[in-house]
């Protein structure tokens, strides 16, 4: 089966040796996001919930240029540098989902990329 490669300029460029996202016929594999603003790769300013906004606004992005939206995510692996944030995931979470909700992981990380507080990771299905 072939893949494809998904790209976006919505969303941040990949700083290694990744791809934003890999379709392989009706799955589409997106990459993890941290909070970083595409427009100028830096992380975006504010506390711990404007960081889970601007992750869930780039996978949004790369799932859109995938062709979906977040309502075709099927899984979704959530990474925290401090699970008690992990509240919050929920309130924002349900501005961004609504039910059937994907299947989750919650994973407590020692650190992720650029001190980021969060970081996520997804897969799609079409059909």
């Amino acid at each position: 089966m072939s893949r494809e490669i998904i790209r976006t300029d919505q969303a941040p460029q990949a700083i290694g040796t990744y791809s934003q996202g890999v379709k392989v016929g009706a799955t589409v594999y997106l990459s993890g996001q941290i909070p970083l603003v595409p427009e100028t790769m830096q992380m975006v300013d504010g506390d711990v919930e404007q960081q889970i906004r601007r992750v869930f606004d780039n996978l949004q992005a790369v799932a859109m240029a995938a062709g979906g939206s977040l309502a075709d995510v099927v899984k979704l692996n959530v990474f925290l540098t401090n699970l008690g944030d992990f509240p919050v995931v929920n309130q924002v979470m349900a501005e961004y989902f609504s039910e059937p909700y994907p299947a989750r992981a919650a994973i407590g990380v020692v650190a992720l990329p650029k001190d980021a507080a969060v970081e996520m990771d997804a897969i799609m299905q079409f059909g």
